[in-house]
C-alpha cells in the first residue's frame, strides 16, 4: 500500500514484527514476504488490550483504514513510510509460542539454534532476501541461457557409483538386493552421453550429491549448479558463453563494478608462481616473484636461505609499495603472523638510497648494493618499497606466499571490495604425482582431451601433459571447473592406463560412457558453475549457508529434520541390509 491508498478500508495479513507502546497508543510493525507495514491501535479501541499482549510472530488480520502518517514520522526507508494503517479490529490466524530466537534482530546466533529453527531463521530480513535473491538469479540465468541458444534437460538423479572425485551417496536397491544407486556428484557423463545422443547445447540448473566435509563455500552434501555442455566446439567457445552470462548476471544484480568484460586467461603454473594459488584473487594488486637465483650470488650473505637453496628449496617474494614509513610492528606482525602459519617466518626490508642503494630491515646487512639493484630490477621495486621473502620447499612456498599475499593486501587496505575479478586459469597438467604413493595420477578430470597434436604426445613423460581443462574464478573463488572432453575411446585407454587402469577396469566402470563413444561422438564441452557461489558473491556473503535456504551442519546434520536418522527393522530387512553397531 502507497499514498494513493489513503482513505482505502483494508484487511491486511502477517506477522507481528514488532510492537511500540506509547501508553495511549500501540504501533505495530505488520510483516509479510513484501515488507513491513505501520499499524496503529489507540487505546479507546475495545482489542487494544488483546494486541499490547500479543507475542511477536503471531499471525494476525486486522481490519482498518489507510491513513497519511504525520510529516515528523514519515519513514524514508521503507516503501511504506508515508501511511499507515489504523485498526478497527484483528483476528489471530496462527498463534506464536515463546521464541527462541528474535526475528527482527539482525544479531547474530549460534549456528545449532539458527539451523534447528531455520524456518523462524528464515523470517529474518537478510537472509529472507538472499534466498529471494537466489530465486531471481536462477530464473534470470534460465532466461540467459535460453536466449543463447541452450535447452535445459534433466537428468537421473539414481546412477551408478562414480570411482572418482568424492565420495558417493548410497541408496540401496530393494528390487535389486545387495547392489545399490549412487546420487550423482555431478552429471558428468549424462551430459557427455546428451552431446553423443546429438543434442547441441545442454543447460540444467542440476543438484549435486557429495559426502564431502563442509567448508565456507562448500555445502555438505548437497548443492546446485549450471551445468552446461555443447557439442562442436573448442575451448574459446566455451568461455564466451560463461563469460556473457557471468557479465549479464553479475551487471545485473550487484552494483558493484567489474575489473574485466573480458577475463584474464592465466595458465596453472603462472598462477602458482604469481599468486601461489590456481584461486587467485585479482582484485589483489600483489605479485609474488621469483628470486632464488639471488640467494646464489657471492655478494649475498644471507647463510639461512642459501643453504636451503643449495638443499633444493627456492626464495619468493612480494613488495609492498610506498611503505618506507610503515611502523616496524607492521613488518614484525607480518613475519610473525607467518610463524603462526607454521612457516620458518618472512624476512624483511625497505629500499633506501642515501649515496647508495641500502636495505633497512633485520637481514638488509646481508644484502651488496650490486645484489639489491639486480633484486630491484628482478622484482620491480623502487626506493621507498618493502620487500618480505619466504624459503621453503615449492609446495610450502607456494602455501605460505598466497596466504601471505592476502595477509598483507588486507592489512595494507589493497582490495577493493566494490569490484568483481574475473579470471580462468588453463593449461592444467593432465598428470601428477602422488606425494605419498610416488604413483601417477589424473591431477583435474580424467574425461579431459589432452592438448596438442595427438599423434606426437609424448606419453612418456606424462607429467609435462596438459589438458584442456580450466576453471572460473572470481575473487578468489572457484565457480567452476570444466574442460574439452576426451571422445576417442583409443586415446581414453591410453590416458588411463598411465594412471594404473586396464582396458577391462575403464570397460567396467565407465561401461555407458566408453560404449557410447565407439558410435560416432562429436567434440564437445563444458563447465558447471556453482549456483550456490555465485549468489554467496552476489549477496556479499562468506558463507553458502546464508543463500541456502536449508542447509546442514558441519557434520551434514539436518537439526531441523532431525537428518541423517536410524530406521527400523521392517525397512532394513525390505532392503536386505543389516546394521552392525559401531564399538
Amino acid at each position: 500500500m502507497r499514498k494513493k491508498n489513503v482513505g482505502n478500508k483494508v484487511f491486511l495479513s502477517g506477522w507481528i514484527n514488532k510492537k511500540r507502546d506509547h501508553g495511549n497508543l500501540l504501533f505495530i510493525d505488520l510483516r509479510d514476504n513484501y515488507g513491513i507495514t505501520q499499524c496503529i491501535i489507540d487505546k479507546e479501541n475495545s482489542n487494544f488490550s488483546s494486541l499490547e499482549k500479543m507475542q511477536l510472530e503471531t499471525v494476525i488480520r486486522i481490519e482498518g483504514k489507510v491513513i497519511n502518517r504525520s510529516s515528523e514520522t514519515i519513514n524514508k526507508e521503507i516503501n511504506t513510510g508515508e501511511i499507515e494503517v489504523a485498526i478497527n479490529k484483528f483476528e489471530v490466524l496462527g498463534a506464536c509460542k515463546e521464541l527462541p530466537m528474535p526475528i527482527f534482530s539482525e544479531q547474530e546466533y549460534a549456528e545449532e539454534i539458527r539451523l534447528k529453527y531455520r524456518f523462524l531463521d528464515l523470517r529474518r530480513k537478510k537472509i529472507h532476501e538472499n534466498i529471494i535473491l537466489r530465486s531471481k538469479v536462477i530464473s534470470f540465468i534460465r532466461k540467459e541461457m535460453n536466449d543463447l541458444g541452450f535447452l535445459e534437460y534433466q537428468t537421473p538423479i539414481l546412477t551408478s557409483s562414480s570411482p572418482e572425485g568424492a565420495r558417493d551417496f548410497l541408496v540401496p536397491s530393494r528390487l535389486n538386493p545387495g547392489k545399490f544407486y549412487a546420487l550423482p556428484q555431478a552429471p558428468q557423463q549424462f551430459k557427455q552421453l546428451i552431446m553423443v545422443s546429438g543434442f547441441d547445447k545442454y543447460f540444467q540448473i542440476a543438484p549435486c550429491f557429495r559426502d564431502e566435509d563442509a567448508r565456507a563455500d562448500r555445502s555438505p552434501g548437497e548443492f546446485y549448479q549450471l551445468d552446461l555442455e555443447m557439442s562442436f566446439v573448442e575451448q574459446e567457445d566455451v568461455f564466451k558463453v560463461v563469460e556473457t552470462l557471468m557479465v549479464n548476471t553479475f551487471k545485473k544484480f550487484s552494483e558493484k563494478k567489474l575489473m574485466f568484460d573480458k577475463f584474464p586467461k592465466i595458465s596453472y603454473s603462472d598462477a602458482l608462481l604469481k599468486y601461489g594459488s590456481d584461486k587467485p584473487d585479482l582484485r589483489n594488486p600483489l605479485i609474488i616473484k621469483d628470486i632464488t637465483e639471488i640467494f646464489e650470488r657471492k655478494d649475498v650473505s644471507f647463510e639461512i636461505f642459501k643453504k636451503l637453496v643449495k638443499s633444493g628449496c627456492g626464495v619468493r617474494c612480494i613488495v609492498t609499495k610506498n611503505t618506507k614509513n610503515n611502523p616496524r610492528s607492521f613488518f614484525d606482525g607480518i613475519d610473525k603472523w607467518a610463524k603462526d602459519q607454521g612457516a620458518s617466518g618472512m624476512a624483511y626490508f625497505t629500499f633506501e638510497k642515501d649515496n647508495e642503494i641500502s636495505a633497512k630491515g633485520p637481514v638488509g646487512k646481508f644484502f651488496s648494493e650490486d645484489s639489491l639493484k639486480e633484486l630491484m630490477k628482478k622484482t620491480g621495486a623502487e626506493v621507498g618499497d618493502s620487500i618480505f621473502f619466504a624459503c621453503d620447499k615449492v609446495k610450502e612456498l607456494e602455501k605460505i606466499t598466497a596466504l601471505a599475499r592476502d595477509k598483507i593486501a588486507n592489512e595494507l587496505n589493497l582490495i577493493d571490495d566494490n569490484s568483481f575479478a574475473f579470471c580462468w586459469i588453463v593449461d592444467y597438467p593432465m598428470f601428477e604425482e602422488n606425494e605419498i604413493t610416488k604413483k601417477i595420477e589424473f591431477s583435474h578430470n580424467p574425461f579431459s582431451m589432452p592438448q596438442g597434436d595427438l599423434d606426437k604426445i609424448d606419453f612418456k613423460d606424462p607429467l609435462k601433459i596438459l589438458a584442456y581443462q580450466y576453471d572460473i574464478v572470481c575473487n578468489g573463488i572457484e565457480l567452476s571447473s570444466g574442460a574439452i572432453r576426451n571422445h576417442i575411446p583409443e586415446l581414453m585407454y591410453k590416458l588411463f592406463s598411465i594412471a594404473g587402469y586396464s582396458k577391462n577396469q575403464v570397460d567396467s566402470k565407465f561401461s555407458g560412457m566408453i560404449n557410447a563413444l565407439s558410435y560416432g561422438a562429436p567434440p564437445h564441452g563444458g563447465i558447471a558453475p556453482g549456483i550456490d557461489r555465485i549468489v554467496m558473491l552476489l549477496a556479499n556473503e562468506k558463507n553458502i549457508r546464508e543463500v541456502t535456504m536449508f542447509p546442514m551442519n558441519q557434520n551434514a546434520q539436518d537439526l531441523m529434520m532431525n537428518a541423517p536418522s536410524e530406521i527400523d527393522d521392517n525397512q532394513l530387512k525390505e532392503l536386505n541390509l543389516t546394521v552392525k553397531s559401531k564399538k
